[in-house]
């Protein structure tokens, strides 16, 4: 008979701050100061799920975080973007997600803009000798804390999100930029 190692069970672990949808050109430039100010944001796109070969849909959703504040912005309703841009070229504002590489590329096929201080979070936890390189894993091994990943293949497109996507996509966001911070402490300790 082997024995399986007992998977510990943890709490589930939600964005505590407020959180911003952002749908227009105009609510879009009212909270690029903001964004302009942070040292440090978290960062993920959704994208509408795929289930046949060869479909393939626009980001639409990006997500950035403070440790307080979420901002989702709904992509389809966004036509100018200068706003944002210079959040994306500022190299006095670090970027930190996993698997940004494809959020990136995806953004811009929607907007120029040539990508300044974006941190990998998988390249930091191999860095720091974490088993897991997972958003998910990740979660579990440094903040002992269960990451929901149930929405994430939900219609992002859809009209209105309901309050399950808006919490996940906000968690998603902020949880980088948590992960990455608490890395960073537990590293220099």
């Amino acid at each position: 008979m082997t024995s399986q190692p007992i998977k510990p069970s943890y709490d589930k672990i939600k964005f505590p701050g407020k959180i911003h949808l952002i749908t227009n050109n105009q609510e879009l430039a009212v909270i690029a100061p903001a964004l302009k100010s942070a040292t440090a944001l978290g960062f993920d796109t959704e994208t509408r799920a795929s289930f046949k070969v060869g479909e393939i849909y626009q980001v639409a959703l990006l997500q950035l975080a403070t440790e307080h504040e979420a901002y989702l912005v709904r992509l389809h309703g966004i036509t100018e973007f200068h706003s944002i841009k210079g959040v994306f070229e500022d190299p006095n504002i670090l970027k930190v997600g996993a698997a940004i590489r494809d959020d990136i590329k995806a953004l811009q096929k929607l907007f120029k803009f040539t990508p300044e201080n974006f941190i990998e979070l998988q390249t930091v936890a191999k860095n720091a000798n974490l088993k897991n390189l997972g958003l998910r894993g990740m979660t579990e091994e440094v903040l002992q804390a269960s990451l929901s990943k149930r929405a994430k293949t939900s219609n992002w497109e859809v009209k209105q999100l309901s309050a399950d996507q808006i919490m996940y996509a906000a968690t998603d966001a902020w949880i980088g930029l948590k992960l990455y911070q608490t890395i960073n402490s537990k590293v220099s300790k």
